[in-house]
């Protein structure tokens, strides 16, 4: 089914080199008509192959009984590559396009890809509470079974197609991780083919040097081929209240209080301007009153950061029931608020009823054909970034922020960073609460520039002793980067596992010159 689904996509290509000039004016000057004509029903059919897929995989069983086999013909690849004098880095061999983030590696061009089929759930265990997962299973794909059974993740990134592999390696944060922490604090194990073709399993009691050192290596320590995470009980509906802030000063105090809550099942912030925000504060629940009942994730329902919006224009708090899956990836239909920049009417109530279901198109097939031309006009009048800082800077943050990029709204998330060995941590010896702020948009600041503001907010986060998320652009040097992030284990790690041959450096694959 695999090759059917690779021929569709490179038939496509086809047409789209037939009709190149063409279809580059329509991609520069009219990008919405090829999204709405070509890409959405492509991706509609990306989603109903995946779903009978992992469907018909887990009915069947055959996830388990494959997989070690699969996992075999990864450690062949990786004995063949040494036997062939280890010339090249290795890599995965998943096409770049493949991936949630907006750049296509250029790495995967020059390095040994390692071919890596890995993308079913294989097991749920509800007496030890975890599940086990190839890395290739998404976020939608993980929801959508565990809660039918009454289970779900304590941090279920917000996008349905975000991999565990990739929420592992680079991170993954949701509402819920004031209590629960980043998506690497919800794993306990991880199975990886290391440089030598061996098959190890790590956890906080077994090889617990390689476990710390896995999440944000960028797969450059070992190629994972399963992880483990924990599973909690889950509830129909979250009960979600909204409170407008006025006053910048005053929604810090309100968030930052409302994230030490644990009370607080959920907790986020969408900050419309520097005066204007909502706190959302959510409670799982199996009681809902009917007439507050809101499914926000139908397809005729408005995207939600439009959907908060109007609460702006209330004085008072309000509260929705919202079903679980809904509240969990509220912000898949409109990919945050980027949706509105590639179709500018995408909200509007006739198009969604008419075309609603179809939305969102693959972030994966927009890369995949937006062209040199789009691409570098993103690069330099666009903004996608996660900066992670410590909620007692919040406020000086997002006056940062402001005047750097001015780019609205600001998606907040609230997380607790436990004192734990690994290139992430608190500067001190105890948990703190930090929070992340995603700008994604088009910058309004007369000043900016691409590379210098980007640098400054980089300055600024490392001052800050916050981290950057590595699927965005970093214009950090390799000295900066270090300085960002703890390379203690991580580079005794690389050294005893003989991965300098074998992987390049974290650096080498995020920094911007492997990345274009």
């Amino acid at each position: 089914m695999d090759s059917v689904l690779y021929l569709a996509v490179v038939l496509f290509l086809v047409l789209l080199w037939v009709r190149r000039k063409g279809v580059e004016y329509l991609l520069i000057h009219h990008r919405w008509v090829f999204v709405c004509l070509f890409l959405l029903p492509l991706s509609v059919v990306f989603d109903i192959y995946y779903s009978l897929r992992a469907w018909l995989v887990f009915k069947q069983c055959s996830a388990p009984k494959q997989h070690d086999q699969r996992v075999r013909d990864i450690q062949r690849q990786v004995c063949e590559w040494k036997k062939r004098g280890s010339k090249t880095y290795m890599c995965t061999g998943r096409p770049g396009w493949l991936t949630i983030s907006l750049r296509v590696g250029k790495y995967k061009k020059t390095h040994k890809n390692i071919m890596i089929n890995l993308m079913d759930i294989l097991e749920v265990d509800t007496k030890r509470q975890v599940v086990r997962v190839e890395p290739l299973v998404n976020m939608g794909q993980v929801t959508a079974l565990l809660n039918s059974i009454g289970w779900t993740l304590p941090v279920v990134p917000e996008l349905d197609d975000l991999t565990v592999g990739g929420l592992i390696m680079g991170t993954g944060i949701e509402s819920s991780s004031h209590i629960y922490g980043l998506f690497q604090h919800t794993c306990t194990a991880y199975e990886l083919v290391l440089a030598d073709g061996s098959l190890v399993r790590c956890t906080e009691e077994e090889n617990s040097d390689l476990f710390y050192a896995v999440p944000w290596s960028c797969g450059t320590l070992g190629f994972l081929v399963a992880a483990e995470i924990k599973i909690i009980p889950a509830r129909k509906y979250v009960r979600l209240q909204y409170q407008k802030v006025y006053g910048l000063k005053k929604f810090c105090e309100t968030f930052s209080r409302e994230s030490q809550n644990k009370d607080n099942h959920f907790v986020e912030g969408l900050v419309y301007s520097q005066d204007e925000a909502v706190v959302m504060t959510g409670v799982l629940t199996n009681e809902a009153e009917p007439d507050k009942i809101n499914g926000i994730g139908y397809y005729y329902k408005p995207w939600f950061f439009k959907h908060v919006e109007k609460y702006m224009q209330q004085n008072h708090s309000a509260v929705e029931y919202i079903p679980l899956r809904h509240y969990y990836h509220r912000h898949t239909r409109s990919i945050f608020w980027e949706l509105q920049d590639i179709i500018p009417f995408g909200n509007n109530p006739v198009f969604r009823y008419i075309f609603g279901w179809m939305v969102p198109p693959k972030i994966s097939l927009l890369k995949l054909t937006q062209g040199e031309t789009i691409r570098k006009m993103y690069e330099q009048h666009h903004v996608v970034q996660d900066m992670l800082v410590p909620m007692k800077s919040l406020e000086k943050s997002i006056r940062f922020f402001h005047d750097e990029i001015n780019v609205y709204p600001l998606w907040l998330c609230p997380f607790n960073l436990p004192s734990l060995p690994g290139m992430v941590h608190p500067k001190g010896d105890e948990a703190e609460l930090f929070v992340d702020i995603g700008a994604y948009g088009e910058p309004k600041a007369k000043q900016f520039e691409a590379k210098a503001s980007t640098r400054q907010l980089e300055q600024f986060v490392r001052n800050l002793h916050g981290f950057q998320m590595l699927y965005a652009d970093s214009y950090m040097t390799r000295e900066e980067f270090w300085e960002m992030f703890d390379g203690s284990l991580y580079h005794k790690l690389r050294d005893q596992l003989s991965c300098k041959d074998a992987f390049p450096q974290v650096y080498d694959k995020i920094c911007k010159a492997a990345r274009h």
